[in-house]
C-alpha cells in the first residue's frame, strides 16, 4: 500500500465485512421464537393489535402511542421478551416501503438484542413484496461498519422469526429469500464504500471483484494500467497521473442461466469508481465533504454490488458492467487546466477543471459499452454537487437520452424506495462544453452542472438508449434514517438489480 504501510494493515482484513455478519443471519417464518429478546408487533391506526400483549388500541393510546409510521413504543415485560409496538399508520395507506420502514424501526428499537421476532395482522399487500420488505429492511438496518473498530458495540442480528397474518407463508419465505439477495447488493456497496482509500485501492478493489463474482456468479475481467494503455484509455489514464497507485477499469458479465425465460436483451452498466477524489490540482476545500470522498467510486460499488444478485434473482437478460477506478490526487505529475486527453476511439478533452473528473473517466467506459454492442446503458456516478443542491440529500437525479430508459429507472427506484427526479438533457446548454483546441471540453458555465455533466456523457453515449444516475447527494447518510444507516447508504444497488431484471430490448 502506498497510503498506509503495508506492514500496519492487517494481513486478515476483509473490506466485505458485512458479507459474513450477513449470512449469519436466519430470518425465519413462524411463531415467536422461544429465546426471543423483544417481539415487534405491527399496529396500524385504530388497532387492533396483533399478539396477546393485553393491550388494546386504547390502551396504547393512553402510552402515547399514535400508530404513525415508525413510531415505536417499547414495553419490558417482568418475564419474557420485550414488546415493542410499531406504527404503520393508516392501513388504507400502506405500502411496501412502509413495511420496510417498519421493520428498520423494530431493528433500531431493540438494537441491544441480537434475537427477535415480528408479529402483524394483515397488511394486505402481496405476500412476497411484504417478506422482500421485512428482509430488507431489518437487514440493512442492522448493518454497521465495524471492519476498523477494536472495540465495537454494534450487536449483530442473528435470528428474527416473522408471522403476518393472513399471508401465505410459502410467499412470505420466497420474499425473504429475495430480500436477503437485494440486501446483500447493498451491504456489499455499503462495505466498499465505507472502507479508507488505504485499505480499497483500485488493485484491491479488482480483486474484490474477482472474489465475487466467483462466489455469485458473473465473470470478471481486470484491465491493469499496462493493458489500459493498450487500449488507449486516455482519459482513465490522464486522471491517474497524480496517484502513485495503478488504476484499473473492471469489466463485469453476467449471462443468465440456461434454464431462465429466453429474454432478448443486452444491458449495460457503467460506474464510476473514483477510490479517493482530492479534486486533483483544482483542490477540493477542506470541508466535511472532502472526507467523504473516499465514497466518490460509489456508482461503481453500486454497480457491484447489483451483480451480485443477478444470478440468485434469476435476472433474464445478459448485463455487463465496466468500472472505471483510479484515484484523483495533485502531485508533481498530476493531470493540469489545459491538458487535452484523448479517449478510446480518438475523442480530444481539453481538461478546464481537474475535478471534474468522474465524466473523464466514465467516457472511456461508456466508449468501451458500445464497443461491445449493448442494447442501452445505465451509468451511475457520484457526479455532481449541483444535483445535491437541486435535490438534496434524498433524491437523486436521473438525466437520459431515451424516456424509456428513464422510465426504467424511475420504476425501478420506486420499487426500492431509492428516489429519483428527471432532469432535462437541455441540449442548449451542449455549446458549453465547446474547446478551442479539442473536440469537447469537460466543464461547463456556472448553472446547471448536473445537466452540463450528463451532456459530456452523452456525447460518448452516441445515440444509445440511455439513462444516467447521478447518485452525489445520495451516497451518505450523516444520521440512521429508517434502514439507511450512518456512512454510505449503498443507494443504487437494489434500484440496479430492479432494472436490470425488468429490462427488454423492446
Amino acid at each position: 500500500m502506498v497510503y498506509t504501510p503495508a506492514a500496519l494493515i492487517p494481513e486478515d482484513f476483509d473490506p466485505l465485512q458485512g458479507l459474513a455478519e450477513l449470512a449469519a443471519t436466519s430470518i425465519t417464518t413462524g411463531p415467536p421464537l422461544p429465546d426471543a429478546d423483544a417481539i415487534g408487533l405491527f399496529v396500524f391506526v385504530g388497532g387492533p393489535v396483533p399478539g396477546e400483549t393485553g393491550f388494546d388500541w386504547a390502551a396504547l393510546q393512553g402510552l402515547g402511542f399514535a400508530g404513525k409510521p415508525g413510531e415505536t413504543l417499547v414495553v419490558p415485560q417482568a418475564k419474557g421478551a420485550t414488546h415493542v409496538f410499531v406504527g404503520m399508520g393508516d392501513a388504507a395507506e400502506v405500502t411496501t416501503a412502509r413495511v420496510r420502514d417498519a421493520a428498520a424501526a423494530l431493528v433500531r428499537a431493540t438494537a441491544k438484542w441480537n434475537q427477535l421476532s415480528l408479529i402483524s395482522g394483515a397488511i394486505g399487500l402481496d405476500a412476497s413484496a411484504v417478506g422482500q420488505a421485512l428482509a430488507e429492511g431489518a437487514l440493512l438496518a442492522n448493518y454497521r461498519y465495524t471492519a476498523l473498530k477494536s472495540d465495537s458495540k454494534h450487536v449483530p442480528l442473528t435470528a428474527l422469526s416473522v408471522e403476518v397474518d393472513d399471508a401465505d407463508q410459502g410467499d412470505i419465505e420466497a420474499g425473504i429469500v429475495a430480500g436477503t439477495v437485494t440486501a446483500r447488493a447493498t451491504v456489499v456497496a455499503r462495505d466498499l464504500m465505507n472502507t479508507p482509500a488505504a485499505y480499497l485501492t483500485a488493485t484491491a478493489l479488482g480483486l474484490a471483484a474477482e472474489r465475487l463474482g466467483d462466489e455469485y456468479g458473473f465473470e470478471v475481467e481486470v484491465f491493469d494500467k499496462a493493458a489500459l494503455i493498450e487500449l488507449g484509455t486516455g482519459a482513465i489514464l490522464g486522471v491517474n497521473r497524480g496517484s502513485a497507485e495503478e488504476p484499473r477499469l473492471i469489466k463485469l458479465h453476467y449471462t443468465p442461466a440456461a434454464d431462465l425465460p429466453a429474454v432478448a436483451g443486452h444491458l449495460g452498466f457503467v460506474g464510476k469508481g473514483i477510490i479517493y477524489d482530492s479534486g486533483g490540482i483544482s483542490l477540493k476545500p477542506s470541508t466535511p465533504m472532502h472526507a467523504l470522498m473516499k465514497m466518490d467510486m460509489g456508482g461503481a460499488a453500486a454497480v457491484l454490488g447489483a451483480f451480485t444478485g443477478f444470478r440468485d434473482s434469476a435476472v433474464p437478460v445478459e448485463v455487463s458492467g465496466w468500472l472505471s477506478v483510479t484515484d484523483n490526487l495533485p502531485s508533481g505529475s498530476a493531470l493540469t487546466l489545459g491538458d487535452v486527453l484523448t479517449v478510446r476511439g480518438g475523442t480530444t478533452v481539453e481538461v478546464k477543471n481537474t475535478d471534474a473528473e468522474g465524466r473523464l473517466v466514465m467516457a472511456d467506459a461508456i466508449v468501451l459499452a458500445n464497443e461491445d454492442e449493448v442494447d442501452a446503458i445505465i451509468d451511475i456516478a457520484t457526479l455532481t454537487g449541483a444535483a445535491m443542491a437541486a435535490l438534496g440529500t434524498s433524491t437523486a437525479a436521473v438525466i437520459g437520452n431515451d424516456q424509456r430508459m428513464v422510465d426504467l429507472a424511475i420504476a425501478a427506484a420506486d420499487a426500492t424506495d431509492e428516489p429519483l427526479w428527471q432532469l432535462p438533457l437541455e441540449r442548449k446548454y451542449r455549446p458549453q462544453l465547446d474547446s478551442e483546441i479539442a473536440d469537447i471540453s469537460n466543464m461547463g458555465g456556472p448553472y446547471a452542472g448536473a445537466t452540463i455533466a450528463a451532456l459530456f456523457l452523452d456525447h460518448f453515449v452516441d445515440g444509445t438508449p440511455w439513462a444516467h444516475l447521478d447518485i452525489a447527494g445520495t451516497m451518505n447518510a450523516e444520521k440512521d434514517d429508517s434502514w439507511r444507516t450512518t456512512g454510505a447508504t449503498g443507494f443504487g444497488a437494489r434500484l440496479l438489480l430492479e432494472a436490470a431484471a425488468n429490462f427488454t430490448k423492446e
